[in-house]
C-alpha cells in the first residue's frame, strides 16, 4: 500500500470523527432539554439535597409508646413486616438470611444474633433495641447506622414504624413491656 491509500484512509477517519462531532453538537443544541419543576416520582427514604441557606429539618418527635402501642395495629404491623421479611426471617429458631433473624430483636442488644456477620458499623454498639431506637431505625436504618450493610430505604410513615414496632414485639418469647404513658 503506498502513501496515498494511507491518506484516504486516515481523511475518511478524521472525515468522520468530525462529522459525529458536528451531529452532536447540533443535536444539543435544537434539542436542550430542562430539569423538571417537580420529581415525576419520589422514592421512600431518600432525603432531596437543600441548598447551603435551607434551615436543617426538625427532628421528628418520638412518640409517647405507653400510650400508642397499646393501640397500635398489630395485624398492619404484620403485614408491613411482609417488607422485612425479604431479607429477615421473623419466626423463632429460623434461619438468618441477608439479615439476622428478627424473632426477639425488641429489646435485644444490637448486633448479638449469633451466627451472623455484623457490619463495623452496626457492631460498633451494643445498646439495646428499645423502641425509641428502633422507631428511628426504622424511619432511616443508614441515617442513625451510617455505614450498616442494610440497605432498606426506610419507612416514612410514623403509624407503619409504630404498627410494626407493636408486631414485633409480639415476636419474643418474653415481649418488652410497654412503658407507662406519660404524664402530661
Amino acid at each position: 500500500m503506498d502513501s496515498w491509500e494511507w491518506n484516504k484512509i486516515a481523511g475518511a477517519v478524521l472525515g468522520t470523527l468530525i462529522f459525529v462531532l458536528v451531529i452532536k453538537f447540533v443535536a444539543e443544541a435544537i434539542y436542550e432539554t430542562k430539569p423538571p419543576a417537580k420529581p415525576g416520582y419520589v422514592v421512600e427514604g431518600v432525603q432531596e439535597d437543600k441548598t447551603a441557606t435551607a434551615a436543617a429539618p426538625a427532628e421528628e418527635a418520638l412518640p409517647d409508646f405507653g400510650s400508642v402501642l397499646p393501640t397500635a395495629d398489630v395485624a398492619a404491623g404484620k403485614e408491613i413486616s411482609s417488607r422485612c421479611e425479604q431479607c429477615h426471617d421473623l419466626s423463632k429458631g429460623g434461619p438468618n438470611k441477608i439479615g439476622p433473624n428478627l424473632w426477639g430483636v425488641v429489646g435485644r442488644a444490637r448486633a448479638t444474633h449469633p451466627g451472623f456477620d455484623y457490619s463495623g458499623a452496626m457492631a460498633a454498639s451494643h445498646d439495646v433495641w428499645d423502641f425509641d431506637k428502633l422507631f428511628r431505625f426504622l424511619k432511616s436504618p443508614q441515617g442513625m447506622v451510617t455505614g450498616t450493610k442494610m440497605s432498606f430505604a426506610g419507612l416514612r410513615s410514623a403509624q407503619d414504624r409504630i404498627n410494626l414496632l407493636a408486631y414485633l414485639r409480639t415476636q419474643s418469647d418474653s415481649p418488652l413491656p410497654i412503658p407507662a404513658p406519660a404524664k402530661k
